[in-house]
């Protein structure tokens, strides 16, 4: 009786052993996804309020590009 609870728990700490061990090196690559995920949806949600902002540099850019040219 006393074997096989022996055998049980060296089995348990085998088992949990081998889940610390386990290979992660998938995570970073849902984790990179993820964040890919996010940012496209932000880049859906504030759409127009970052078409006027780079519109807006964009003009700027052009009339200080023409003031330096004349």
């Amino acid at each position: 009786m006393n074997k096989n609870k022996i055998n049980k728990q060296s089995t348990k700490k085998q088992n949990i052993k081998n889940l610390n061990s386990l290979d992660n090196t998938g995570m970073g690559t849902v984790e990179i996804i993820l964040i890919i995920v996010v940012l496209i949806g932000l880049v859906i949600i504030f759409r127009s309020q970052l078409q006027e902002l780079v519109g807006a540099i964009f003009e700027k850019i052009t009339a200080d590009s023409s003031a330096i040219m004349t």
